[in-house]
């Protein structure tokens, strides 16, 4: 490790030996072929980040990427739901199939194998673990261009367990405004940065309010530190979206793929290398 190493893998080209070794990683199903996977992190929930990796899942697909989506929060999932999904998953001889949304979107949710997506899942730890494991290892993805997981909010057993057993190339921090965020994205990144997983970059959303009357921007939170706390940490902040009673709309309805707008175009932009 060079003596000024950041952690930040993600902007290192660096062979470097303090890499997590392969051989802990969980190879995924042989019918699965992934080019590139994203993690979708939050450090604390109702910041937005499962409609960030809903929408970067539509955006990918418009442009002809062959997208699917983890759905890594298996005590509160709701990426079925933001896509309006009704059908259930089912296993063949070969592994458990996928569902898919209108658009050909693949997702696997546990809310796609409950009777009832009402139900709660009240599982520990372990048990949950495994269940992110087995939507990896066990489901027939088919051929993939961008794999997205939903990671559920905080550093517990789930995103401990998918950074290790999965070949990330990289995680995307959701955040928000307040002032409270600041520790919170400085654990994430920091844990991010101890099991030596890519940062690709920061959203954050709910960070401004465009008034339809003047077309002004309102701060609603008051003004952001993210730029600060970004900086500190060497990772960018690749885009910045607004509150948007349409968005959530949307999202409620099972319309996710309806959604217009280019608030996370930059973001798509990065990730394809533009």
């Amino acid at each position: 490790m060079s003596e000024n190493c950041s952690h930040n893998c993600g902007s290192c080209s660096s062979e470097c030996t303090d890499r997590k070794p392969a051989d802990l990683f969980v190879p995924p199903n042989e019918h699965s072929r992934m080019k590139k996977i994203v993690a979708v992190v939050s450090g604390k929930g109702g910041v937005g980040k499962s409609m960030v990796t809903a929408s970067m899942a539509v955006l990918m697909n418009r442009l002809g990427k062959k997208t699917a989506i983890l759905d890594a929060d298996i005590t509160g999932p709701s990426i079925p739901k933001s896509f309006g999904m009704t059908g259930k998953a089912f296993g063949t001889e070969g592994g458990i199939l996928p569902c898919e949304t209108k658009t050909g979107i693949k997702v696997m949710s546990v809310n796609l194998l409950l009777d009832d997506v009402t139900d709660p899942v009240v599982w520990r730890g372990p048990m949950v673990a495994e269940t992110v494991k087995q939507f990896w290892k066990d489901v027939i993805w088919g051929d993939v261009d961008y794999m997205f997981i939903d990671m559920p909010p905080g550093t517990g057993d789930v995103p401990l367990t998918v950074f290790q057993s999965i070949a990330i190339d990289g995680i995307i921090i959701v955040t928000s405004p307040q002032e409270l965020v600041g520790m919170i994205v400085d654990k994430a990144v920091k844990m991010a940065e101890m099991m030596y997983v890519p940062i690709l970059g920061v959203v954050e959303n709910l960070s401004y309010f465009v008034c339809p009357n003047c077309n002004e921007k309102h701060k609603i939170y008051g003004e952001s530190n993210i730029d600060a706390i970004a900086q500190k940490h060497k990772i960018p902040v690749v885009c910045k979206l607004p509150i948007d009673p349409a968005i959530a709309a949307r999202c409620d309805q099972g319309e996710t793929e309806e959604l217009e707008g280019t608030w996370l175009s930059p973001m798509v932009d990065f990730l394809e290398g533009k």
